[in-house]
């Protein structure tokens, strides 16, 4: 089964000018490409994304499709691969099934992509990214933002941060691992 990081993209890829759905509006965060390549070598990538704008009447699907292509695109030409962008189009008062923290879109993609949840996170810059990833159990990553900048947790500056934390502690599980195992063996002796 695979291991994969679940971003949310206005926030954690991009920056947040609320509803964005043009090109000319659009802004990848700083260091968001190393930080995606460094994942990338350990992870799948998976883009989970509440598109509140189109419920709302602010643009199109059609939009949120063709940004979401162009910033795909953008990144591949870095040689980052997402593989699949999973998004709610529904407005905030909708009652659906797949608008976070509801963990609908997570469960489709473990399904359709052979993904263990439990060995995978969720980075987002709101407490439903985190609420979604944490009711699914994956490990979660808060990204600081004006959305959580009372909530008293552990929060990372940026992906690249959040993304040096992650391969951080999978190192620590698999130094523990090996430990245990060297143990065993000892004991066997």
């Amino acid at each position: 089964m695979n291991s994969t990081i679940f971003l949310d993209s206005d926030g954690v890829i991009n920056e947040d000018n609320e509803y964005v759905y043009k090109r000319e509006d659009f802004k990848f965060l700083p260091n968001v490409t190393e930080a995606l390549l460094k994942l990338q070598s350990h992870y799948l990538l998976f883009v989970i994304t509440n598109q509140s704008g189109i419920g709302r009447g602010y643009h199109s699907e059609n939009d949120f499709i063709k940004l979401n292509e162009f910033m795909i695109q953008e990144l591949k030409n870095q040689g980052v691969i997402i593989q699949e962008t999973y998004y709610c189009p529904h407005a905030t008062n909708h009652d659906c099934e797949c608008r976070k923290p509801k963990t609908k879109l997570l469960e489709r993609a473990a399904k359709e992509f052979s993904i263990n949840l439990k060995n995978s996170w969720v980075v987002g810059d709101k407490m439903s990214d985190i609420e979604m990833g944490k009711n699914a159990g994956c490990k979660t990553a808060l990204i600081k933002s004006r959305f959580v900048e009372f909530i008293q947790t552990q929060k990372f500056d940026s992906l690249y941060e959040a993304a040096e934390y992650i391969l951080s502690y999978n190192a620590l599980l698999r130094c523990r691992e090996l430990l245990k195992a060297v143990n065993l063996k000892n004991r066997k002796l």
